[in-house]
């Protein structure tokens, strides 16, 4: 279980590794393809803003790599659970006010990785 958890951790932070790259550094270019639903003239306006969001999604892929890092056993359930649990936090406010689709994308798959965890 605990392998299984590692990987979970590890697709976490591959997600949100996407998301730092997308919104730091392919904004304008891919995000259009991404986020279908808003106009194509606010990728412009809005690079700064989502480079600043990618940015603290880096923070989240730092903490999820530090996890998997950790040998003592109570310390990486601990960063785990607080770096799992922030993108956790994140789905579920971005699913209220952006779109129902990042339950899916962010949440769920931190919600599981969470559960292994703790279950490991």
């Amino acid at each position: 279980m605990h392998l299984f958890s590692q990987l979970l951790i590890g697709l976490v932070a591959l997600i949100h590794a996407y998301i730092v790259w997308l919104e730091m550094f392919a904004w304008t270019t891919r995000g259009p393809k991404v986020f279908k639903s808003l106009p194509a003239e606010l990728f412009p306006a809005t690079k700064t803003l989502a480079g600043n969001q990618g940015l603290y999604n880096g923070f989240l892929v730092a903490g999820l790599g530090w996890a998997l890092l950790i040998a003592a056993p109570a310390w990486h359930r601990s960063v785990g659970t607080f770096f799992l649990g922030c993108v956790a936090v994140a789905g579920l406010y971005g699913a209220a006010t952006a779109g129902r689709r990042i339950l899916l994308v962010q949440t769920l798959p931190a919600l599981l990785a969470l559960a292994a965890l703790w279950l490991a």
